[in-house]
């Protein structure tokens, strides 16, 4: 699954490819804004954990990730 995160006073924003299901996702991100956790805490799938501070949250976005197109017939 992708997971995007917006950050507040960041210019881009965090990408990551996640193993962990969407109700867990869901579940950290609820628990991050609703003050019981103050870190945002995802793992991708080669086993690094991604941090963010759950004040400086700007959006979360769950989807399948797009695969890439290669060559000219792409357009």
């Amino acid at each position: 699954m992708e997971v995007k995160i917006g950050v507040q006073h960041a210019p881009r924003e965090i990408v990551l490819e996640s193993g962990q299901k969407p109700e867990e996702v869901e579940r950290a991100v609820s628990d991050a804004l609703t003050g019981a956790a103050k870190l945002l805490t995802l793992e991708d799938e080669h086993g690094r954990k991604v941090m963010v501070p759950a004040d400086r949250l700007a959006y979360v976005e769950l989807g399948e990730p797009t695969p890439r197109r290669v060559g000219f017939g792409a357009l």
